[in-house]
C-alpha cells in the first residue's frame, strides 16, 4: 500500500473513531439521555448500561483511532452498530403530548439513524478486514491486519 493511501487510512480512522469518542465521553458525563433511551427498550439497569456504553464507546473509538487491536475492535464496533441500530433506532416514536409534525421528524430522523448504523457497522467490517494500514499501534507491533 502507497504512502498515500496509509495517510488516508488514517484519515478514515481518526473520522470513524471519533464520533465514538465524542460519544462516548458525552455517556460518562450526562448518562441520562441513554439510560432514557435504555429503560425506553425495556432493558434493565439503565444508568449502568450508559456508562458501560460509554465506556466501550470512548475505548474502541481511541483503538480505532491509535489503529489498536483493529480486528477485534472492527468486529466489535460493527456488532455494536448492528444491535443499537436495531434495538434503539427501529419502530415509531410516540412521545405523548407531542404534535404529530415533530413525531414524524422524529420517526425519519429514526430511519436515518438505523441507516447511519447499518453503514457504519459496513465501515468497521472493513476495517477489521482489511486492517489499520502503517500507521497504527498494529503496525508497529507487528500484528498488522491485512487481507
Amino acid at each position: 500500500m502507497s504512502n498515500t493511501s496509509n495517510i488516508i487510512l488514517l484519515g478514515a480512522r481518526v473520522l470513524l473513531g471519533f464520533m465514538f469518542v465524542y460519544t462516548g465521553y458525552g455517556k460518562l458525563i450526562d448518562p441520562s439521555g441513554t439510560a432514557g433511551m435504555i429503560a425506553g427498550a425495556g432493558l434493565p439497569a439503565s444508568v449502568l448500561l450508559a456508562y458501560v456504553a460509554g465506556i466501550f464507546e470512548l475505548v474502541t473509538g481511541l483503538a480505532v483511532i491509535a489503529g489498536f487491536q483493529t480486528r477485534i475492535v472492527g468486529w466489535a464496533l460493527a456488532a455494536f452498530c448492528v444491535f443499537t441500530g436495531l434495538a434503539f433506532h427501529t419502530g415509531a416514536v410516540a412521545v405523548p403530548g407531542w404534535p404529530d409534525a415533530a413525531l414524524g421528524w422524529i420517526n425519519a430522523l429514526n430511519q436515518i439513524m438505523v441507516m447511519k448504523n447499518l453503514t457504519l457497522a459496513g465501515a468497521y467490517i472493513f476495517l477489521a478486514t482489511f486492517g489499520p494500514g502503517l500507521y497504527s499501534v498494529d503496525a508497529r507491533r507487528g500484528s498488522l491486519v491485512t487481507a
